[in-house]
């Protein structure tokens, strides 16, 4: 029998919004002032799209077909959370997002999940929600040990 082929990460995300104007704006705040994503833009067929890229991976958005408003609770994606390294980066981070005029939660621990758990929360302008948090000491240490864990 064959090894599993190892997932490396994620290549990219596709979010479908309501205005591509609005949430190129949001989008750029977020993802390149403050996150450190480049972006590039590009069509499918005569549709615009507009790409935001890191080392790790892509987030592109594409205008949606149709005005059905985003329900966190509906089948699909509940939440979005992007890993920063320390929590001190998710506290910079919300700082420079508020300051910026996108509202995002005060930053706490959420000792339920894991002790060492720190977020900050906000929403897209199509009510996406989005999640900043630290790179936790579980997450890390299996990140660091997943070869010594397979043996």
């Amino acid at each position: 029998m064959n090894p599993p082929v190892d997932v490396l990460g994620l290549e990219h995300i596709y979010l479908t919004v309501s205005s591509l104007a609005v949430s190129e704006v949001f989008y750029d705040t977020l993802l390149v002032e403050v996150l450190g994503f480049r972006k590039s833009k590009f069509a499918l067929g005569d549709e615009p799209h507009i790409n935001y890229f890191n080392r790790h991976f892509g987030l592109v958005l594409r205008p949606a077909r149709n005005a059905t408003p985003h329900d966190n609770y509906a089948p699909g994606l509940h939440h979005l959370c992007l890993r920063v390294a320390t929590e001190d980066d998710v506290r910079r981070a919300r700082a420079a997002l508020n300051e910026r005029g996108i509202d995002a939660s005060p930053v706490q621990c959420y000792a339920q999940y894991a002790e060492d758990y720190y977020a900050t929360f906000l929403n897209d302008p199509d009510g996406i929600r989005l999640e900043l948090s630290n790179f936790r000491k579980e997450r890390r240490e299996r990140f660091e040990g997943w070869e010594k864990a397979l043996v």
